[in-house]
């Protein structure tokens, strides 16, 4: 099914992301690849742009351009469940590659 097809609280894995190379290059460089999970968090009031929960970060796109982002449904408790319970627990997530060791 396509992104844009996806209801709130739906958490979906990545297949394929379609359109012009140089979008489709964008929408990768933000997180949307193949086998990445994402959750859609919220839509605005006017269904227009949806906001996605992605490796643990926001990120807001058209719906346009989440029609051209192919996905599976998976089921799973929400992404926005895990961060929630990870920062109650203490649990601090890594955002920062630089700021790992190698």
């Amino acid at each position: 099914m396509q992104l844009a097809q996806a209801r709130i609280g739906d958490v979906m894995t990545v297949q394929h992301v379609g359109g012009e190379r140089a979008f489709r290059r964008r929408l990768m460089e933000l997180g949307l690849v193949p086998g990445t999970r994402v959750e859609l968090v919220s839509v605005a009031p006017l269904g227009d742009p949806v906001e996605l929960l992605v490796r643990g970060a926001s990120l807001s796109i058209r719906r346009a351009e989440a029609a051209c982002v192919r996905v599976v449904a998976v089921d799973a408790a929400p992404l926005s469940d895990l961060v929630d319970v990870a920062s109650r627990s203490g649990v601090e997530l890594a955002t920062d590659c630089a700021s790992s060791s190698p």
